[in-house]
């Protein structure tokens, strides 16, 4: 059993793995990683099974929606035939090249040892491995072990045609019929995928509505038009799964269903799809039990400079990144806690702290979704309704949104109207992860409502005039000096 005492121990190979910068060339590192998905890819949950080859989805689905959207128009096209071997070998020919590739990468690396094993914490800044042994005592230690989908305990849940978003994209054939279960962001984001490249879709979720964490507008908005591209059933748990065949790894199955007054239901599909969300694996390295402080949901507990905290404290020397210690699971946000942690790796008496305003999120469904800073409801609560003004503008109140025949997009913006500060944005429809960016910037470097709308010129005919009227509706005070 080999003892490995590196400068840098890292747990995780997603966002973890850029901590490996040049200052470490003539020092030790550790990197253990088990893999993610069924194969154990190298590389983290964006790479692999998540962010990245859900988008390379998400495009050919759009394109298959083409023809009706293209008959709003005018236009005529032929009828979309989605060939899923085809696009799913496209985007893991890709993936799992890079993944190899990052692998071979660190292994070839003479001042990196890589464990490719799943390890457990044995101290605050020691961990052993699961099958060979090898424990690591580390200098400073890293800890971005990501997250895992939630798997609801139900009998079936183990059959091979029950997926998650680890397995779900490498399906043999498209599903004819396939149940999605939850109503968040993963949910919604392959129910749009599936839908648009011709599969019958139910989706279920327990309570009432998709997207209930958004804005209560927006999410009533979605909702709507969700229920307009695939079936949605509400109030609804998932109590058990049965198989067709038992003896057959590809048959059907069906999904025994209980709504909320008590009543039963049956569906009889090709495969279900479980995302009813994801649980940080703090479990899986004994983080509790290493004496680390973990938050009610399991996440690690971490001050601002991105130190792990025992007993309220931080533990100097230990970090944590993405998944496994942010409350928002996202990539972007990662990316920018690996950053912060790479500096404070690398300069312990110049600590730097995250950003946690203003981070943006997008949710790539059909429609598309993305928002920033509080909902209406959050603002009133914090700084009362009297003292807030909101502006909700259609796509199709503007020049291009005619120009589109847009029946559903808009944009919300939400501010302080003593101040004119932007408090939050909300956008759902088509390019709504793009068109949001202006009012992030606006909010990051604390330009206010009304000249972040006349400050700058706004291309006319062009679709970001929504985020232009939605900013000019608010009432908010015109500022000393302001532009016109």
């Amino acid at each position: 059993m080999a003892t490995l005492r590196p400068d840098l121990a890292i747990i995780g190979s997603g966002s973890g793995n850029s901590l490996i910068t040049p200052f470490w060339d003539d020092k030790k590192v550790v990197l253990a990683d088990k893999g993610v998905g069924a194969a154990g890819a190298f590389g983290g949950t964006c790479l692999n099974v998540g962010c990245i080859p859900t988008k390379m989805y998400v495009r050919p689905s759009a394109l298959a929606r083409s023809p009706e959207e293209a008959a709003q128009v005018g236009v005529t096209l032929g009828e979309p035939e989605a060939d899923w071997p085809a696009i799913r070998d496209r985007i893991f020919a890709r993936i799992d090249a890079i993944s190899e590739g990052g692998r071979e990468y660190r292994e070839g690396l003479d001042n990196v040892d890589l464990i490719q094993e799943k390890v457990t914490l044995t101290g605050h800044k020691t961990f052993r491995s699961e099958f060979t042994g090898t424990e690591a005592e580390a200098e400073q230690l890293v800890i971005a072990a990501g997250s895992r989908p939630a798997v609801p305990q139900v009998p079936g849940i183990d059959l091979p045609q029950v997926h998650t978003s680890d397995t779900v994209m490498r399906l043999e054939d498209l599903p004819a019929r396939i149940l999605i279960v939850g109503g968040g962001y993963i949910a919604c984001e392959f129910a749009g995928i599936f839908s648009g490249l011709g599969s019958e879709v139910i989706q279920i979720n327990r309570s009432r509505g998709l997207m209930n964490q958004l804005d209560e507008e927006i999410a009533q908005a979605y909702s709507a038009e969700a229920e307009k591209n695939w079936t949605v059933k509400y109030q609804r748990t998932l109590a058990s799964l049965e198989a067709h065949d038992p003896s057959s790894d590809v048959g059907g199955v069906t999904a025994h269903v209980v709504t909320s007054d008590g009543r039963s239901e049956h569906y009889d599909v090709d495969c279900v799809l479980v995302a009813t969300g994801r649980v940080p694996n703090t479990d899986l390295i004994g983080a509790a039990e290493a004496g680390l402080d973990l938050h009610e949901d399991g996440r690690l507990a971490v001050d601002r400079h991105q130190r792990v905290l025992a007993g309220g404290k931080p533990v100097e020397g230990v970090y944590a990144v993405g998944d496994i210690c942010s409350a928002a699971m996202l990539k972007h946000v990662a990316n920018h806690e690996a950053r912060v942690v790479a500096h404070n790796l690398e300069n312990p008496g110049d600590l730097r702290q995250v950003r946690a305003e203003a981070v943006p999120s997008a949710i790539f469904s059909y429609p598309e979704i993305a928002q920033v800073g509080l909902t209406e409801e959050e603002a009133a609560e914090q700084i009362g309704r009297e003292n807030l003004t909101a502006k909700t503008q259609k796509y199709g109140d503007t020049a291009y949104g005619w120009a589109m025949e847009d029946t559903y997009g808009i944009a919300k913006v939400i501010a302080d109207r003593r101040s004119g500060e932007i408090l939050g944005a909300h956008v759902m429809g088509y390019q709504s992860s793009n068109l949001i960016q202006p009012v992030v910037q606006a909010m990051s470097f604390g330009l206010d409502a009304y000249t972040a709308a006349r400050g700058q010129f706004w291309i006319h005919p062009a679709l970001m005039e929504v985020i232009e009227n939605a900013l000019l509706g608010l009432e908010v005070p015109i500022p000393d000096g302001a532009p016109l």
